[in-house]
């Protein structure tokens, strides 16, 4: 896509939290405000709500949104009407996921809890010795650890690929209809990659593939509609600058975004660079932000949804009058 125009890589962004709790961050990400737990609507949502019915964006589909997931995630939550859908494939528990449910399940149903555990700790063994135990599937052997190391996390397969490309494809194609919602929202996780991330071959290379899964399937499931089509990429904040350890990076703030499809003036990388020397860095640790991720929401919605600024401003993204949209964002139509 980027070799093809239809890219452009945002780098060193940043919503305006500042903090390392990706509950926070993510509620800041998608509420569209500067602190956590203000408001219980996104920022998607209210822009999709300042819209005209229609003839300003591409389709007929009305004030319609389109999210994906068993909960509506907050950025598409609000007034303007929300079309759910749960892929018919979920995604696999993360470890997080599992073990608060073994400590609610140690609370109510021991005998529960104990199942899971067996369950774990079998699990770690297979992943020991190069089996996967997923019914049918064969992955790679694992990466094991040596003495004194942190056993790394399990990378993700199969499964978490395919319910990346089928979640995506299948919402873009029900986009794609003539009838169809004019915007979306998919919510990927696991992206907390605090052990053996691994360039060629760790958890974060595995996501990166799998999510590059996704925009393809996106891209084939518009069909026609790409042509019209952005798509944003972003997250609550970034990694340090820093490996630590156990192979892999801990909480940091800025980080890059991604801008895709047809309607994108790809091709460029976007950046006020701030350097990786340890003098440059926010608080010596991580990359520093030096473009508000706000200014890129709203150059996109101003020009490619046409929401004009004064509603960005004041509803979309309450109290950012003194953040710009960026321009140029959006190929000539």
């Amino acid at each position: 896509m980027y070799q093809a125009g239809q890219a452009s890589i945002v780098h060193a962004v940043a919503s305006p939290y500042r903090e390392r709790s990706h509950f926070d961050g993510q509620d800041v990400l998608e509420s569209g405000l500067t602190r956590p737990g203000a408001v219980d609507t996104g920022w998607l949502n209210r822009a999709l709500g300042a819209l005209a019915p229609a003839g300003q964006v591409r389709g007929q589909g009305g004030r319609q949104a389109f999210a994906v997931g068993p909960v509506t995630p907050l950025v598409a939550r609000g007034p303007a009407p929300v079309l759910s859908w749960t892929p018919p494939r979920l995604p696999p528990a993360t470890d997080d996921t599992v073990m608060r449910l073994i400590d609610l399940y140690n609370h109510t149903d021991p005998a529960l809890a104990r199942a899971l555990e067996e369950r774990v700790g079998l699990a770690a063994i297979a992943r020991a010795g190069g089996i996967d135990m997923a019914p049918g599937k064969s992955e790679p052997p694992k990466p094991q650890a040596t003495p004194g190391q942190v056993p790394p996390a399990p990378v993700p397969g199969a499964q978490v690929r395919a319910f990346f490309a089928e979640s995506a494809g299948a919402a873009a194609k029900f986009m794609a209809r003539g009838d169809g919602p004019r915007v979306g929202a998919l919510a990927y996780d696991g992206w907390d990659t605090h052990a053996a991330e691994g360039a060629g071959g760790g958890r974060l290379f595995a996501l990166l593939g799998a999510l590059d899964n996704a925009l393809a399937a996106i891209e084939s499931g518009m069909g026609a509609g790409w042509k019209d089509t952005a798509v944003a990429v972003i997250t609550e904040f970034g990694r340090t600058a820093r490996i630590n350890g156990t192979e892999g990076t801990d909480h940091g703030t800025a980080t890059v975004a991604l801008l895709l499809g047809g309607a994108v003036k790809g091709g460029r990388v976007i950046a006020d660079w701030p350097g990786l020397s340890e003098t440059n860095l926010y608080e010596r640790r991580d990359l520093k932000p030096t473009t508000d991720l706000r200014a890129v929401l709203k150059g996109l919605l101003r020009d490619h949804l046409r929401v004009d600024e004064r509603t960005l401003a004041d509803n979309v993204f309450p109290g950012s009058a003194a953040v710009k949209a960026a321009g140029g964002l959006v190929a000539s139509t």
